[in-house]
């Protein structure tokens, strides 16, 4: 089984369209079982997909509109494989779009959900989290799994901490820990920084696959300063996939840095193969 998780700064960055054709490319040699993106932008004023346009799409919340500029679609349509995908607006991002949460799966979506794992409910705030998670039996394997995407606050923010959302998430996914569950995204707590969100998450028990893995490298997946991290001068391991229970991956590496696939955000992503 492969994975990749990756915050694809959507719409946000220069040469966007010609970054989004490298990263088909990338998942198309990859073929990665499931894919997980953050910061997953359409424009508010875009016109919405028709049903005919969506016929891999499960709608996980009610209401949702899919956009033709949605980056999940716009990425689906340069990929040679089939994905099953979905995707749950989480707030306004950038003053101009609805940004949210994606899931892709190269086989079927059985159930899916998603919560808000924030307090606050405000879509015009940042601060407002959600969670979104498929239901899938990945090729290969037997028994149906859970993949849960997230994209939380900072250990330190004011109105909306880490903390806070992580004990929110944990609520929420407990109806779903009696089958293996995978939780992965952008976390924004730095695995170095002792006592605060890394060692918060790893108190509860979960599984860390960078952690485990029998191959890895140094993590890292930011390694400049962007927006939430301004003044940040050194490399940041603050995206993860983690496990509910005891698995060893084979290998964890950072990809699309340049070195491991071609750089199409401000964050690298994480791939790894159990």
């Amino acid at each position: 089984m492969k994975i990749l998780t990756l915050n694809v700064h959507g719409w946000a960055e220069e040469d966007q369209l010609n970054k989004i054709s490298q990263l088909a490319h990338f998942i198309n040699t990859q073929q990665f079982d499931i894919i997980s993106m953050q910061e997953v932008n359409q424009s508010i004023q875009e016109t919405a997909l028709s049903p005919e346009e969506l016929q891999t799409y499960t709608a996980t919340e009610a209401d949702v509109t899919i956009k033709k500029d949605n980056y999940a679609h716009v990425l689906l349509q340069q990929l040679t494989e089939t994905y099953y995908w979905t995707w749950i607006p989480t707030h306004i991002g950038f003053r101009i779009y609805d940004e949210g949460l994606a899931i892709l799966s190269r086989t079927p979506i059985h159930r899916s959900f998603g919560e808000y794992v924030s307090h606050m409910r405000d879509y015009n705030n940042y601060r407002t989290r959600k969670i979104v998670g498929i239901e899938t039996t990945v090729q290969g394997e037997s028994t149906p799994t859970w993949f849960v995407n997230g994209h939380f606050n900072w250990w330190d923010d004011q109105q909306e901490p880490f903390k806070g959302q992580w004990d929110l998430t944990e609520s929420k996914l407990a109806p779903y820990m009696d089958q293996p569950l995978y939780l992965m995204g952008d976390f924004n707590n730095v695995a170095e920084i002792r006592g605060e969100g890394y060692d918060y998450m790893m108190k509860h028990g979960w599984n860390d696959l960078y952690a485990t893995a029998k191959q890895k490298d140094d993590g890292a997946t930011v390694v400049k300063a962007i927006a939430g991290w301004a003044d940040n001068e050194q490399p940041l391991r603050i995206d993860y996939i983690f496990a509910n229970h005891a698995v060893q991956a084979q290998s964890s590496k950072v990809v699309l840095n340049g070195v491991n696939g071609p750089i199409v955000s401000d964050h690298y992503g994480v791939a790894v193969e159990i």
